[in-house]
């Protein structure tokens, strides 16, 4: 098995920690199915937030969906001016057999127009 990193993007509608926890949960979700992945293929999960977004820790959603004995952390994103708000990113590292072009980034939403070039 090889060590390999998923990106992934949601953007929030507004700063609630019950929408945080259903945008990021989607997000996850949407990570591990279509990776063909579980909890078990996590190795660690880096959430970041923009500076906007001050309800709760992405990590928690995580946490809420069951994802318990993997190391999880949270950053705030850099203030850059014009960048897009309310904005939470994830970089999970996995062990996978796939190639990493074969890896499936997920960018929910208005958050697509960050990678254009990776979304899925």
């Amino acid at each position: 098995m090889a060590v390999r990193a998923v990106r992934g993007a949601v953007q929030l509608e507004k700063d609630e920690s019950g929408h945080m926890d259903e945008q990021v949960g989607a997000l996850l979700t949407a990570i591990l199915e279509r990776n063909s992945l579980t909890a078990d293929d996590l190795i660690s999960v880096w959430f970041t937030a923009t500076p906007d977004l001050h309800s709760d820790f992405p990590a928690a959603a995580a946490r809420k969906l069951g994802i318990v004995d993997v190391p999880l952390i949270c950053a705030q994103e850099l203030d850059i001016e014009g960048a897009m708000p309310r904005v939470v990113r994830v970089l999970a590292h996995i062990e996978s057999d796939r190639a990493r072009a074969d890896i499936s980034h997920v960018y929910l939403g208005a958050a697509a127009a960050l990678r254009k070039d990776i979304a899925q």
